[in-house]
């Protein structure tokens, strides 16, 4: 697992704010992380006792475990870049436009 990202995404129920999460979340991996990420959904009313011992107060958190610095982000992930520098993952250039200009 060294070369992946570990990423768990706790969530409230499958309310909107939670379903825009995770399709974010998903996204990103695929445009930017490629096969080199695991993503663990956790709903915190299924399973309250994980979301107790991780001290999740807020929902939609990530949490990115590995690789080290453990980092949370809290809201929707809808800020593509914001999300990225948090995680600190390289943003991958794939605006056609951008390419056309230069």
């Amino acid at each position: 697992m060294s070369d992946k990202y570990l990423l768990k995404l706790y969530i409230t129920g499958y309310t909107p704010r939670s379903q825009r999460a995770i399709s974010n979340l998903i996204q990103l991996c695929e445009s930017q992380l490629r096969n080199k990420h695991e993503i663990v959904i956790i709903d915190v009313l299924e399973q309250p006792q994980v979301a107790e011992s991780e001290k999740i107060l807020v929902t939609p958190t990530l949490i990115k475990e590995f690789p080290l610095p453990k980092v949370r982000i809290i809201g929707d992930l809808s800020d593509t870049k914001t999300v990225l520098l948090g995680l600190n993952i390289p943003q991958k250039n794939r605006d056609i436009l951008s390419d056309t200009n230069q």
